[in-house]
């Protein structure tokens, strides 16, 4: 088993997750491309010391770029939609 801060590797702090914050009781994270659903509840619960309810995965792929003659691409990464159990909150989030 994966150390649970090396999966979860950062909030994301946007509008569109705080409006999921303040209604739906839901946090974004940025996750490691590996982790799997079970992995995320696992690390979420014990890092935040909170109860998971739900996760959702999305795979976000990279943009194509480009600078002059030159293209290049984003990196994809994972971001996680992760649904808190009622009267649950991260006080990491309420900061913001």
């Amino acid at each position: 088993m994966r150390n649970p801060r090396s999966i979860i590797l950062k909030p994301l702090v946007t509008e569109k997750g705080s409006k999921l914050r303040e209604e739906n009781n839901k946090y974004l994270f940025s996750v490691v491309s590996g982790a799997n659903k079970i992995e995320i509840k696992r690390a979420v619960q014990e890092i935040f010391n909170v109860k998971v309810r739900d996760v959702q995965t999305i795979v976000v792929h990279g943009k194509v770029k480009r600078m002059g003659a030159f293209q290049g691409k984003r990196p994809d990464w994972k971001k996680a939609v992760v649904t808190l159990v009622e009267g649950q909150s991260i006080d990491l989030f309420e900061q913001v």
